[in-house]
């Protein structure tokens, strides 16, 4: 008796016959071989758009015209303001007064220091756009709150705070939706209301393990201290006001997304510099110099990744693509499945930057074979990637954490784990429920 396979299993096998004799497989290797002898990701993309348009005997000047294109877009000068205006609170102490003013408020409830933590988190890293930045500024703040003067142990803080690093990707203004959006050329504005259920729901599941926790382990609670709220509120206001007023500003059609960050950057030299003066004059320049390898990286890979889209949609790889997969694949469930594997693969061995730039432009037009609300598609994406950073053996996360709490690398891969199953269970409802997507673009229209 031989078992028959599931027909999904069939369709399986000829995604790969088929994926293994289309051309994308030379892009694929190009890129595997230049990554591997260790160049810079902008040399790779530019160096495998330069090779496959000499192959063809296509325009080479189609790949400094295409860069020239996407850097003059309206939309590119959000990136460096919005990155400057997080590594200025990186550099001040709000991270530990947001921790007070949260501390204050949850810490009557289990797992209280949890849920400050996830919001802190969530924060830091919606602004400077770097799961890193945030372990890296506030891993041993939160590591002193949770563990040493804190109910929960060492496995459990390193785990929770490796894995709460990238949770801020999915809100407004993110610099990972912000620049999906430019690639996928929708609306920046679309995805941020798209994204905030979402997001709220990955916030939401690292809350609930550390509420089960500690109701398990009878972690003592205290009654809310009104006074420390006070002190706390008085300390982090201005911090607090920060996302109200970029979203007041901006979802009001007050000012442009431009106008937006530009005040931002404003917002927030005012509150370090001059209100609460953690941060001289002095240092700005300082500050400015260690967020350009990270506003410039973007720029350039964005600049190259451009010319190579040019490329992959002049040859129609992504019509070919979906003209094939739309004969070969009737499932919409089975093509949803595969692509939550793809992406936590690559979330695994790229940068969340890159990943956008260079797989997001094959992803979208089969996206569209499936009837998948391209926003939906967008929110799908990074929260895969999201779920990458932390995924073993290779997550960037996971790097980050072994190297700021001084622990061997194979610790934090058992320790992560619990939370990459919960992350991997939110992920699950954002991709196959698009309702929580969807729901208030409806009703913002």
């Amino acid at each position: 008796f031989i078992p028959s396979l599931p027909p999904w299993f069939d369709d399986l096998l000829q995604l790969w016959y088929g994926w293994i004799s289309t051309p994308a497989l030379i892009f694929i290797v190009l890129l595997i071989v230049s990554a591997a002898m260790g160049n810079p990701l902008f040399i790779v993309l530019g160096g495998t758009a330069f090779l496959l348009f000499v192959r063809n005997m296509g325009a080479l000047e189609s790949i400094p015209n295409e860069a020239y294109t996407m850097l003059i877009s309206e939309t590119i000068p959000v990136i460096p303001l919005f990155t400057l205006a997080g590594f200025v609170l990186s550099e001040s102490r709000a991270g530990e007064r947001l921790v007070r003013l949260f501390h204050g408020l949850f810490n009557w409830l289990p797992g209280g220091q949890i849920i400050a933590a996830v919001l802190v988190s969530t924060f830091f890293t919606t602004f400077t756009g770097a799961s890193g930045v945030t372990i890296l500024a506030l891993g041993g703040i939160l590591y002193v709150v949770l563990h040493r003067e804190g109910p929960f142990s060492e496995k459990f803080t390193t785990g929770f705070l490796t894995a709460s690093g990238s949770v801020g990707f999915l809100f407004p203004p993110s610099l990972t939706i912000i620049l999906y959006a430019v690639v996928a050329r929708i609306s920046v504005i679309d995805m941020f209301i798209g994204a905030l259920i979402p997001g709220v729901i990955v916030m939401i599941t690292m809350m609930i393990i550390g509420v089960v926790v500690a109701w398990r382990n009878k972690v003592p609670t205290s009654p809310i201290n009104m006074k420390e709220v006070k002190q706390g509120l008085r300390e982090g206001l201005w911090e607090l006001l920060l996302p109200a007023f970029i979203i007041l500003s901006y979802f009001s059609g007050l000012t442009t997304l431009l106008e937006t960050a530009s005040l931002t950057v404003l917002y927030v030299v005012l509150v370090e510099v001059v209100i609460h003066r953690e941060v001289a004059w002095r240092q700005l320049p300082e500050i400015a110099l260690k967020a350009m390898p990270i506003i410039g990286g973007v720029l350039i890979i964005l600049a190259m990744s451009r010319g190579l889209a040019y490329y992959i949609i002049d040859e129609q790889v992504p019509t070919l693509m979906s003209t094939w997969i739309e004969n070969n694949i009737q499932s919409k469930f089975l093509f949803l499945i595969l692509l939550n594997i793809v992406l936590i693969i690559t979330g695994c061995f790229m940068d969340i930057f890159s990943a956008i730039m260079v797989v997001a432009p094959l992803v979208i037009p089969i996206g569209e074979v499936f009837g998948i609300n391209p926003v939906h598609l967008g929110i799908i994406f990074l929260a895969n990637l999201e779920l990458g950073f932390m995924t073993p053996p290779v997550g960037m996360n996971l790097f980050l954490s072994s190297y700021r709490f001084e622990m061997p690398l194979s610790k934090i891969y058992v320790n992560v784990i619990p939370f990459f199953l919960l992350q991997l269970v939110a992920l699950l409802v954002i991709t196959y429920v698009p309702w929580f997507t969807t729901v208030l673009l409806e009703l913002l229209g």
